[in-house]
């Protein structure tokens, strides 16, 4: 009885209510637990937390975005397409060549005078100038001799489109320095691979050899 005593007190400690049964046997202790009234509720559900957390913006904080210039990633940076400066008084022939230049994935800019190509190489800086040679008022052959005695140009590639298929019009443009000559009617669709062959080759350091061939071409 006294180890019993003990075990209801404990009963009674851990909120359980002991009671008294009958049976065959005599008396029998039992205990029967009963809900503390100091129960804790449980945790706010979802629809009660903070907005941040109800529906996971914690998480989107915490991702990392960087900025499109900053320095990961270690991607290279794509490198800029040649610069082309398309001059001739046509606008169909400027429009037809622009879209083949580009097509080919050249920059392309465009004169529609000898005057305005000046202006445009100065403020540009072109890899290559595609110059038609009959223009009113200032012509290709003006062009050229400019470019030419201004140090700040003469290394800038000529490729002269013309109409004139004389030899001496092929000599004035070797003595002026250009690196091509193309006669008109020429096919638009080949005008990009002419420009890309004569800016390789003169990455490779054959800008004399291409002055030499024109009278061989």
């Amino acid at each position: 009885m006294r180890c019993l005593g003990k075990g209801l007190a404990h009963a009674r400690g851990l909120g359980q209510t002991p009671f008294r049964s009958q049976g065959s046997g005599g008396d029998v202790t039992t205990v029967q637990r009963i809900r503390s009234k100091r129960s804790h509720p449980l945790p706010a559900s979802r629809a009660h937390r903070p907005a941040h957390l109800a529906h996971g913006t914690w998480r989107r904080r915490a991702q990392h975005h960087p900025e499109p210039a900053g320095g990961g990633g270690g991607r290279p940076r794509a490198q800029s397409p040649p610069i082309i400066l398309l001059v001739d008084d046509e606008h169909a022939i400027r429009t037809i060549c622009r879209v083949n230049l580009e097509g080919d994935g050249l920059a392309v800019l465009e004169a529609k005078s000898g005057a305005e190509a000046l202006e445009q190489v100065k403020r540009e800086r072109p890899s290559l100038v595609l110059l038609d040679v009959m223009m009113p008022g200032v012509d290709g052959w003006s062009v050229a001799e400019r470019l030419a005695a201004d140090a700040g140009t003469r290394d800038i590639p000529v490729v002269f489109l013309s109409a004139r298929a004389a030899r001496e019009d092929r000599l004035r443009a070797q003595e002026l320095g250009a690196v091509g000559y193309v006669e008109k009617p020429f096919d638009p669709l080949e005008l990009a691979g002419i420009v890309r062959d004569v800016l390789e080759r003169i990455a490779r350091g054959e800008r004399e050899r291409l002055n030499r061939d024109l009278l061989d071409e």
